[in-house]
């Protein structure tokens, strides 16, 4: 038996030899056109409560492996898996959650490429359109949003400074009872589907840069969410400064921030999903490299939610949650020749609700606000 498994080893070595050139060209021809990195954001986080410490620990924060590249003039992909989500397929596009992207784009023409695959949704804004391992914490709307989806994209590039896109996209990728659960009288809809319309352009030779867009979701029969993101970024060498406005009518609860505080135990006078919500926040980056391998950056944000609701007696105010967040931090790079990072910071976040919110038997609000200290490290590494 010994000497039969050494011949049929012989044997299958021999035949990778003889195929070895054709293998090999192929093989290079892919690997040349094809990048991989491991996008990785980790370190110690101390946490506070309250003004209270929790702990201190080691953490992953991110770690999203990339592969992307050519296979043609005219083809290309790009897939990435973050190991730091679930695992469990999703019951709309049957896509593990962790899989942000798995796409494929075709280069039709010069100026248009179609886009097929699970894809970021081209929300509009700075923030969502920075690297995810750049990012210590999102303001609310990224935070609580679906933000890859699976669909299909038409891309336009009318010229240098300006290029269009339109999605049309899942709604989501869990399904409908899973996010709303068993909402009376309201219907799903036979096509859960998001329209997304975005524009990103470029003015003052690119010191000036906007990402605009207007997304449309059918949420239920007769049921919808309509946001607006307006981005621009203002480069000045070393000193730069980046503001997001975004808006978000959502007629069932979609964000959820309010659906999370409801008082569901034992109250049977709710038997509705909450619904007629409004959403706004600012977000900001400044950020100064005040030499080649230091930098100082300020992350700020405020989050504004809106219950329109009028329908409850004792109900007064649309007012229900302001959430503020500020990340102070200094970075360093050490090495010009390795896109290598080392951070610290503090993560600060402060929630105060209405009177309202937390004196009303249908819900259980309270302020409060948490902290965190961050050491750690940044880096989209490039493996090949």
């Amino acid at each position: 038996m010994k000497y039969k498994l050494i011949l049929i080893l012989f044997a299958f070595s021999i035949s990778l030899y003889a195929q070895k050139d054709s293998i090999s060209s192929k093989k290079l021809n892919i690997l040349k056109n094809m990048d991989m990195f491991t996008n990785m954001q980790m370190g110690l986080r101390n946490d506070f409560r309250n003004g209270e410490y929790q702990s201190s620990k080691f953490k992953i924060e991110q770690f999203r492996l990339e592969i992307k590249g050519d296979v043609s003039k005219n083809v290309s992909y790009r897939f990435r898996h973050r190991y730091t989500s679930t695992f469990e397929p999703q019951e709309i596009d049957k896509i593990i959650k962790g899989v942000d992207l798995a796409y494929v784009k075709l280069k039709l023409n010069s100026k248009w490429n179609l886009t097929v695959g699970k894809q970021a949704a081209d929300w509009g804004g700075v923030e969502f359109d920075i690297n995810p391992i750049d990012i210590y914490e999102y303001a609310d709307f990224l935070e609580y949003a679906d933000n890859f989806l699976t669909g299909a994209e038409i891309t336009f590039q009318a010229n240098k400074k300006h290029s269009f896109g339109f999605q049309v996209l899942n709604t989501r990728t869990s399904t409908f009872n899973d996010i709303y659960g068993n909402v009376p009288n309201i219907k799903e809809a036979k096509a859960p589907l998001a329209g997304v319309l975005n524009w990103r352009g470029s003015f003052l030779d690119g010191k000036l840069t906007t990402i605009w867009s207007y997304s449309a979701f059918t949420e239920a029969e007769g049921y919808f969410m309509n946001y607006i993101a307006l981005g621009q970024q203002l480069n000045l060498g070393k000193f730069s400064i980046a503001y997001d406005f975004k808006i978000s009518q959502e007629d069932l609860d979609r964000t959820g921030v309010i659906s999370e505080t409801k008082n569901d135990v034992g109250n049977a006078k709710w038997q509705w999903h909450v619904s007629n919500t409004l959403y706004y926040g600012h977000w900001t980056r400044i950020s100064y490299d005040f030499t080649n391998k230091w930098s100082i950056r300020l992350d700020a944000f405020v989050d504004i939610a809106k219950w329109k609701f009028d329908d409850l007696e004792g109900k007064d105010t649309d007012d229900f949650r302001t959430a503020y967040g500020y990340i102070p931090r200094i970075e360093f790079t050490p090495w010009s020749d390795v896109n290598l990072k080392f951070y610290a910071g503090y993560v600060g976040r402060y929630y105060f609700y209405s009177d309202y919110a937390k004196t009303s038997e249908y819900f259980t609000a309270k302020d409060y606000n948490t902290g965190r200290v961050i050491v750690g490290i940044i880096s989209p590494l490039q493996i090949f």
